[in-house]
């Protein structure tokens, strides 16, 4: 049996719910960052998108870490928000300047704080970046949030190629697909007016075409058994899709 420790960034609701309930290892101790936290998991209370809460989760990586004498140990970055939607220069400025924040510059501080915590751990290291189709497609009304995956996806690229130089952390981003969760339920509530694109993800959810979570976060754990290159950005459909031909 592994001895392993996860951290999990979002992982109260979600992708990061089903991530932290799908973790391959028994009686790995599964550490949730976020606001709320969940009754069954250990909880680091931290408001991602306030720069002042990120060092509360980097005490969290070096005391645990520092203490480590186990098997494997892994922190996904599963937070994120698409509010506000709508148009760059028509939405509240504050709610803007937050998912500026939590979808751009958190991964990286937090991702920065885990691999120095993880520096000189004596065990497999891995670091997961949720992504998204939004990285490289043009959707308007998600500007700063298709900015900030664009932002996760470059930093995975050469924070893996710096990795590779040390024999360090593996690192990678995964984009998991439209899954069926509260942020597609939020977007379908959303008027076109905000995001003209609506109307493509009504029609993936009245033709049953989102993706189950709890399926896409037991694949997405099993890439951490694949040989992947260190600081590669991933679609998991593309990845799953070929494994099955």
């Amino acid at each position: 049996m592994s001895e392993a420790l996860v951290w999990i960034s979002g992982g109260s609701g979600g992708i990061g719910r089903a991530l932290a309930a799908a973790v391959p290892w028994d009686g790995a101790r599964v550490i949730d960052i976020s606001r709320r936290g969940s009754p069954d998991l250990e909880h680091v209370e931290a408001d991602l998108s306030d720069s002042a809460s990120w060092g509360t989760v980097a005490q969290s990586f070096e005391r645990e870490l520092r203490a480590f004498s186990g098997d494997v140990v892994v922190f996904i970055h599963a937070a994120g928000t698409l509010e506000p939607m709508g148009f760059a220069g028509e939405v509240d400025s504050d709610s803007y300047a937050r998912n500026v924040v939590l979808n751009s510059a958190a991964p990286q501080t937090l991702g920065h704080g885990f691999l120095a915590a993880a520096r000189e751990v004596d065990a497999r290291r891995h670091l997961v970046m949720l992504t998204s189709g939004a990285a490289s497609s043009v959707y308007a009304g998600w500007s700063s949030y298709g900015a900030g995956k664009a932002a996760v996806d470059q930093w995975v690229r050469n924070v893996g190629a710096e990795q590779d130089e040390r024999g360090g952390v593996q690192v990678i981003s995964v984009t998991p697909g439209t899954v069926d969760t509260g942020m597609q339920a939020h977007i379908r509530e959303t008027s076109e007016e905000d995001f003209p694109k609506r109307e493509k993800f009504v029609d993936l959810h009245e033709k049953d075409e989102l993706e189950d979570p709890d399926r896409v976060a037991r694949e997405i754990w099993k890439l951490l058994d694949r040989d992947l290159d260190n600081g590669a950005v991933v679609d998991l459909r593309e990845l799953t899709t070929a494994s099955d031909e």
